[in-house]
């Protein structure tokens, strides 16, 4: 069978193309984190050319777009897309983007990452990061059923197999079938389960008569592809991806095509991937196919969308081709994404010519005769390797400008963000606070606010020496600038952004692991030498706790047995002696396994965080409750997290009232600037999830609020003053109820009167225009 080759390229997306959809040959749709969803209207056949017309712009990314078919009521169809903004939108293709959408489905929490249309258009179902799975029904325009058992873990995929049955995939690193027949009150649980190796991030129906007799494949963040029977048997395993693999979709030929951030499209013809299809992107995030004529469509980190085609009638002209060629050629690939290359071994230019590949992409690395790297893969079909770009280093800054995306920094970083996947790029100047960018990247890539301290610190890290502003005492990570980071009004030239309302979560993360695990060691052999053998660890106990090190230090999860030895240093050991495991906790609080822990009595990480750190019967330790609210702060950092968060706010807003003393004693650490930057980050954390989902009580916000009037009136530090500033300001963003019964504006004035600081002077500011007069 024919090579699929470049047919058009869709240009118009200003950043990633996150999700695409081809109805029909003659139009082809495009969502991006771009904020908008696009359709695409073919304007010639031959060579065939495409039109982009807006039909929605939103202030949120767009990440999944589906395609209802037409109807009597509906005849040209419509245009379903969703978000982070966690609204479904329904629209006409024929709307602009200034049109009122048909309908907006509202139920999901957080953002909507996947969705799908029944074959026969009877239902829609999405799936989200709220761990949501719904049933639409397309003539009430509500949700009918909601598919259960997901626990709150994200839902990557949805597949509508028929008119009854639908299948999900699922960070639990689960599939679920459900059978919609069997739906009861509003509910419907799954009629089986397949447990998979790892995350399922994607899934697609497998034509029938495929070899394999499979009924669904999956992809993984392994790079794997696993074919399946509906009763969970495994039937085959599909290999030649080299990292995520992040979209699925079946051809009418009966192969399969799949996308991930290798860089790479391919085709899978049984079990044998026949066709490798490089981008000159990071990432192809998404690729779809259009039923009669077999074409593909893709979209990837470049900001385009790009059809491909085995006709040879709808193929690009020469030109176009070798513009797409040359740009795979041109691509800079970090090395990173390779692993470590020993140029020495090298072969040079000559192997290409004398060696044959053994499997189709087949990746082989070159030291040219200019000392330079390429990388090239092999093409089964035409018994060549491919030159797919250049292996290049971090790019670091050496005293002149780079530039990226059309603009000059100080440096333009490659961040390895985890094993397996390939760096990002990671634009800095020296005159910008590094968790603000490290948080704009986060944001750009769609990337966990858990990477949050890391990436500040990588920045921090490979800029020392060369940081603007005067340096400040070092106090650890610091999301609002200390250290010798630079700080908003250091440099006469700067003007403070806007910064209320804040947006995202932030975590106190960062840690010495070694000196943790060699205090409980030390710790350890005191109690066994003294005969507390009954609550020590035992030798199995100590080794898993380096697997807990081992985890943290590669940004991995832990595992249930890895957190149950934290617990049990928490819980059982004397109170005196549980700091470092309290520390651990803290560590491992933003990983979604934490927030799902329930004890025999069911008990949550919230109980045991809070319990453990300031008990009822011995006076408490101010170093102890830092660790506690430490812990609180960091489980937002997971979807579970913040649900628990959600629902206990009751007990965690009672832990902060007793450090600041407002209930329960005296203040615990009044003047310990480590526990009140705990607090207030546990405060600016709950101020977010007012303001993204609007989740607190009334009640809630009011003592929340209160809290931070204790810490603004009796504190002076102004690492503690500006947290506090921004958890309020965020909150009154939200609800101004508090504002006048609480007398706010006092306490905002005040804090702005302790500080010469600009930032707390701005924030302030900003906080007092929200208060009514």
């Amino acid at each position: 069978m024919a090579e699929f080759k470049l047919s058009a390229q869709l240009l118009g997306h200003e950043a990633d193309v996150r999700a695409v959809s081809f109805p029909s040959p003659d139009f082809a749709l495009s969502a991006s984190r771009d904020c908008t969803v696009r359709i695409w209207r073919r304007t010639q056949t031959s060579p065939p050319a495409f039109e982009g017309t807006l039909i929605s712009r939103g202030s949120e990314y767009v990440n999944t777009v589906a395609f209802f078919p037409p109807n009597q009521e509906h005849p040209n169809g419509l245009v379903v897309s969703g978000g982070k903004d966690t609204i479904i939108e329904v629209k006409s293709p024929n709307s602009l983007a200034t049109d009122n959408a048909e309908r907006l489905l509202i139920g999901h929490a957080h953002n909507v990452c996947t969705l799908d249309v029944s074959p026969k258009g009877t239902y829609l179902v999405s799936g989200g990061w709220d761990g949501q799975a719904r049933v639409w029904n397309l003539s009430k325009w509500e949700t009918e059923l909601m598919l259960g058992g997901h626990e709150g873990m994200a839902v990557w995929s949805v597949v509508a197999l028929d008119e009854t049955t639908v299948v999900t995939g699922c960070a639990d690193k689960s599939i679920r079938v459900f059978d919609l027949t069997q739906g009861k009150g509003g509910e419907v649980m799954p009629a089986a389960t397949i447990y998979t190796p790892d995350v399922v991030r994607a899934l697609c129906k497998v034509p029938k008569g495929h070899p394999s007799g499979a009924d669904i494949a999956s992809a993984s963040n392994d790079g794997t592809l696993r074919l399946w029977k509906l009763n969970g048997q495994q039937v085959s395993e599909l290999h030649g991806h080299e990292s995520f693999v992040y979209s699925l979709a079946s051809l009418p030929s009966g192969e399969l095509v799949s996308s991930g951030e290798d860089r790479t499209v391919r085709i899978w013809k049984g079990s044998e991937c026949i066709q490798t299809i490089t981008h000159p992107a990071i990432s192809v995030w998404t690729v779809a196919v259009n039923a009669e004529t077999g074409d593909i469509i893709t979209g990837a980190s470049d900001g385009i969308a790009r059809i491909f085609t085995r006709r040879s009638e709808a193929m690009a002209d020469d030109a176009t081709l070798k513009e797409f060629q040359d740009s795979v050629k041109a691509s800079a690939i970090p090395q990173q994404q390779l692993g470590g290359i020993n140029k020495e071994k090298l072969p040079g230019p000559e192997f290409l010519t004398s060696k044959a590949g053994t499997k189709e992409g087949q990746v082989q690395m070159i030291k040219e005769s200019n000392g330079n790297v390429t990388a090239h893969t092999w093409s089964m079909a035409q018994q060549q390797w491919i030159n797919v770009g250049t292996v290049v280093d971090a790019v670091g800054s050496t005293g002149k400008k780079v530039e990226y995306n059309g603009q000059s920094y100080d440096y333009v970083f490659d961040v390895d963000i985890e094993d397996g996947k390939p760096p990002l790029k990671l634009p800095y100047n020296l005159s910008e606070n590094p968790y603000e960018r490290a948080t704009k990247f986060l944001n750009d890539n769609e990337l966990p606010l858990s990477y949050l301290d890391n990436v500040a610190n990588f920045i921090t890290e490979n800029t020392k020496g060369a940081t603007l502003g005067k340096s400040g005492p070092s106090s650890g990570p610091d999301p609002y600038g200390t250290e010798s980071r630079y700080r908003p009004g250091e440099d006469s030239q700067s003007r403070p952004a806007k910064v209320l309302p804040q947006k995202e979560y932030i975590s106190i993360s960062a840690a010495k692991l070694d000196a943790i695990l060699n205090k409980v060691s030390n710790v350890n052999k005191t109690m066994i030498s003294s005969g507390r053998k009954d609550v020590a660890l035992n030798p199995g106990e100590e080794s898993t706790l380096l697997s807990v090190k081992a985890a943290l230090d590669s940004s991995k999860a832990i595992a249930v047995p890895e957190l149950n030895v934290i617990l049990k240093i928490v819980t059982e050991w004397p109170y005196s002696d549980r700091l470092a495991g309290l520390d651990l906790l803290r560590c491992v609080a933003r990983f979604p396994i934490a927030a799902q822990f329930k004890g025999p009595l069911g008990e949550t990480l919230v109980d045991i965080a809070t319990a453990s750190s300031i008990p009822d019967d011995v006076p408490p330790n101010e170093h102890a409750a830092m660790m506690g609210a430490r812990t609180l702060a960091n489980l937002f950092g997971s979807a579970d997290g913040r649900s628990l968060m959600s629902s206990q706010a009751d007990k965690a807003i009672s832990f902060l009232e007793r450090i600041t003393g407002i209930k329960g004693g005296e203040p615990i650490g009044k003047l310990n600037r480590n526990v009140l930057v705990a607090v207030t980050t546990v405060a600016i954390n709950y101020s977010v999830l007012v303001n993204k989902e609007k989740l607190l009580s009334p009640e809630q916000r009011r003592r929340l609020v209160a809290v931070l009037g204790v810490v603004l009136k009796d504190q002076t530090d102004s690492e503690t003053l500006y947290r506090a500033l921004v958890a309020l300001g965020t909150i009154l963003s939200t609800s101004k109820d508090e504002a006048k019964s609480l007398g706010v504006a006092a306490w905002v004035q005040g804090a702005a009167n302790k500080s010469s600081e600009e930032r707390i002077k701005g924030v302030a500011t900003e906080c007092l225009n929200l208060i009514p007069r």
